[in-house]
């Protein structure tokens, strides 16, 4: 079992920036961001590998992006030029299976409690 630990949403206005945390107890192969605005489905935000190859969502490409740090089991995600329709629950996912993967919540078996990002026009 690998626990998720978010941290680091709050509330910006429109054009501000966050970064978001998620401490892990374990590395893991494959790691990402979801996020699950009220009424919406959860959606993939952007994930990265063992090899470091990253994906993201098209509706923050050029504005965020992940990385990790393997000493700290720490992944983040840098999120730039907030807009209103980023708002939701930000869920940090894990996986250790390696191989081909996508963006999508069937790739990912742990989950954290997921942190809050509201952005305020």
């Amino acid at each position: 079992q690998v626990h998720l630990v978010e941290s680091g949403g709050g509330s910006v206005q429109a054009g501000g920036s966050l970064r978001l945390s998620c401490a892990a107890s374990e590395n893991t192969y494959r790691m990402g961001w979801f996020r699950q605005a009220p009424g919406k489905e959860r959606e993939g935000v952007a994930g990265i590998d063992g090899y470091g190859r990253t994906m993201y969502a098209d509706s923050v490409k050029g504005r965020c992006t992940i990385s990790r740090d393997y000493a700290k089991n720490t992944l983040y995600l840098q999120m730039n030029s907030l807009k209103p329709e980023d708002t939701a629950m930000y869920y940090c996912a894990a996986d250790a299976r390696s191989g081909w993967w996508a963006l999508d919540r069937d790739y990912y078996i742990y989950w954290g409690q997921g942190t809050q990002v509201t952005v305020s026009s």
